[in-house]
């Protein structure tokens, strides 16, 4: 069970999860915003996400292992047949229910969605897999699709001309928590990447790290890192800035353990050093999306 877990990425998926819940009922259920899906609805759509997030990551294992020099699919603990079915019955998963989804809220031409992310995928794996950064940059598009996916199906069909105003602004919000995810995540493979640099290279796979070394790449992911702390910044001075707690709240939970991040990155080594700044991200992701539920108090 262990070796399923880990081939899709589960605590990823879980962090997407509560992401969109956090949307859900932290954004839309407290400031009474017109919303088109229940309880059951917004289960489906996470089930829908998380399995083509999971395919996904299947799938990226499993161009891991097709390297000359691989060793076998997750070091031997899963065979590629058993990984194949896998990624299929995911992709089947999320795309049928997305067309299910799409239909029950009057919306069929949503499904669109769920079959051209599956698409890009397939793209991916037989066209684009030699391109450098894409891998890092796919894994930030799903995270950020992800929360976006929660605004296109329960916050635009509820849209009319009386609510037009409010609903703009709370999809905008989750654009810019979506933009942030996106660049948060794609650091975190970077991290990630350095932290595997060894058993990429002995694999013959090209990562940041071994075109770049690991010294250059963690400059690099130092000097990335000011772009989240911009953008925080950013956000506090023209939403927050009247509300000293929640600047306070802000600064506290998401800017400080990035600066942190960005000066421990500058000189990071050693694997325990990116073990570490791997673990600051994925907490700063989940805690990101806690302060979604910090609106209610803030803005009324």
């Amino acid at each position: 069970m262990q070796g399923y877990l880990k081939l899709i990425k589960f605590d990823n998926l879980i962090l997407i999860a509560i992401a969109q819940l956090c949307i859900k009922y932290g954004l839309f259920e407290p400031f009474d915003i017109d919303i088109t899906l229940n309880g059951f609805g917004i289960f489906l759509l996470i089930i829908s996400t998380i399995s083509l997030v999971a395919a996904e990551n299947v799938m990226l294992e499993i161009q891991d292992k097709e390297h000359p020099n691989a060793k076998g699919l997750m070091n031997g603990i899963l065979s590629e047949k058993v990984a194949n079915r896998l990624f299929i019955i995911f992709n089947v998963i999320g795309v049928c229910i997305g067309f299910y989804l799409s239909n029950i809220i009057g919306k069929p031409k949503l499904a669109a969605l769920f079959i051209v992310v599956s698409g890009i995928f397939y793209i991916y794996a037989t066209h684009l897999k030699e391109i450098l950064v894409l891998k890092n940059v796919l894994v930030g598009i799903m995270m950020a699709l992800g929360l976006i996916a929660v605004g296109i199906f329960d916050l635009l069909p509820a849209i009319t001309e009386k609510n037009l105003a409010s609903q703009k602004v709370i999809f905008l919000i989750i654009v810019d928590y979506s933009f942030f995810a996106f660049i948060v995540v794609t650091i975190r493979e970077i991290v990630k990447d350095c932290l595997m640099i060894d058993k990429d290279h002995n694999a013959g796979i090209r990562t940041i790290p071994i075109v770049l070394g690991k010294d250059r790449t963690t400059k690099l992911i130092s000097g990335l890192t000011i772009i989240p702390i911009a953008l925080i910044i950013y956000y506090v001075y023209t939403y927050l800035f009247s509300n000293s707690v929640a600047v306070v709240l802000v600064l506290g939970i998401l800017v400080a353990p990035l600066l942190y991040f960005m000066f421990k990155s500058w000189n990071a080594e050693t694997n325990k050093d990116f073990k570490t700044l791997s673990l600051i991200l994925k907490l700063v992701l989940f805690l990101a999306s806690l302060s979604l539920l910090l609106y209610q108090f803030i803005l009324k």
